[in-house]
């Protein structure tokens, strides 16, 4: 074995074991094939609530004042307490995330590139999954 830049473990059906030694290669997918891509999302550091959920934000007249991008209210009289899932500002991206239903437009078996049509997660030059 050589030296692997990333390192996987995938599981298989009992059909479908696969022995030591042998190759995963682009042969499995033909064109126009239905693929799902999985994938880690960008990450975009701390965003408020208006970026990182699409708030909408206060109005800019009658009597709001520099609160033009906040949450607004985050609870109520009772618990005392925020509930747990309540969206607000925090760490946006950096998720992992599966587009389903891409389609395969073109495979290159020599330079190991599969073509698909549509968006797919992550920056350029980042791992993605592709499974059938």
């Amino acid at each position: 074995m050589g030296n692997f830049r990333w390192l996987r473990e995938f599981r298989l059906p009992a059909d479908k074991a696969l022995a030591v030694g042998d190759k995963v290669e682009l042969s499995q997918f033909a064109v126009g094939d239905s693929v799902n891509v999985s994938g880690l999302t960008k990450g975009k550091g701390f965003a408020g609530a208006v970026k990182r959920h699409g708030f909408h934000g206060s109005p800019a007249s009658h009597g709001h004042h520099h609160v033009l991008r906040h949450v607004g209210s985050i609870g109520q009289r009772f618990p005392q307490h925020t509930l747990k899932g309540s969206r607000g500002p925090g760490r946006d991206g950096q998720e992992r995330i599966s587009m389903r239903g891409l389609k395969v437009v073109a495979i290159d078996t020599e330079a190991g590139v599969l073509a698909v049509k549509g968006a797919v997660p992550g920056a350029n030059g980042s791992l993605l999954e592709v499974t059938a």
